[in-house]
């Protein structure tokens, strides 16, 4: 698939591809009717159909002129194709933030942040990390992903949930600033959830419940951090 734009983009912010095509599927228009749109309304003589699929797929992401523009041809809101930020970057860019108003408030050069933004990886410590929570008012979730921490909480909740949780309350604390007390009631939900799904009574002659609760366990694992946080937020911690 070849996408045609224009060279100088505007930041992106983070689309909600899922929400454009469910849109446009139901106002009954096809991708082509979507560009053809986007070119004769406003403007953007390089909007092709293979555009449109790239944003829907995720591919690629409209910048805000051409978020706008789509939201336009789709009869929706712009908020309606915004989706939550996720990195850094979307982060910065969803509160309308220069690249140097971080750099500044955070006590890094603009030539690191900025590399920072560009890897997606980032390096500050933990005076810079609590500046950059406050710079860009992120909640706790958001500030583990931000900084990276995901995929080690990831490895971590997996650990507590399939062996001995205990275990995993000190290590789990240093990728997450919650109190101790919090992170034992959570982990233990989480372990007992997860054991739950696996503990399923096999059927007589094959095991059809067994293989269906391999799979429950499974899909748990596979969304362990978000499992996580629902626990966190329903306790209120």
């Amino acid at each position: 698939m070849r996408v045609h734009r224009p060279q100088a983009q505007q930041p992106t912010p983070p689309f909600n591809a899922p929400a454009a095509r469910r849109l446009r599927a139901a106002l009954g228009m096809g991708p082509e009717h979507v560009a053809y749109g986007l070119r004769a309304s406003y403007g953007l003589p390089y909007a092709t159909p293979d555009l449109v699929i790239a944003w829907e797929r995720g591919i690629a992401a409209p910048s805000s002129p051409e978020l706008t523009a789509l939201a336009g041809v789709l009869w929706c809101s712009a908020n309606e194709l915004i989706g939550a930020p996720r990195t850094l970057r979307e982060h910065r860019v969803a509160r309308d933030l220069a690249p140097e108003d971080v750099a500044h408030a955070v006590g890094i050069e603009l030539l690191a942040y900025e590399r920072m933004e560009e890897s997606g990886t980032w390096r500050g410590n933990e005076r810079q990390s609590t500046a950059l929570a406050k710079a860009l008012d992120l909640s706790l979730p958001d500030f583990i992903t931000v900084t990276g921490r995901d995929g080690r909480l990831a490895d971590l909740l997996r650990g507590a949930v399939t062996a001995r949780w205990q275990a995993s309350v000190r290590p789990v604390a240093k990728v997450v600033p919650l109190e101790r007390d919090v992170l034992e009631v959570v982990l233990q939900e989480l372990h007992t959830d997860y054991q739950g799904r696996m503990a399923a009574t096999p059927n007589r002659g094959g095991g059809p419940a067994a293989t269906g609760s391999g799979e429950s366990g499974q899909d748990f694992l596979d969304r362990i951090v978000d499992h996580f946080w629902t626990a966190v937020r329903a306790g209120a911690y």
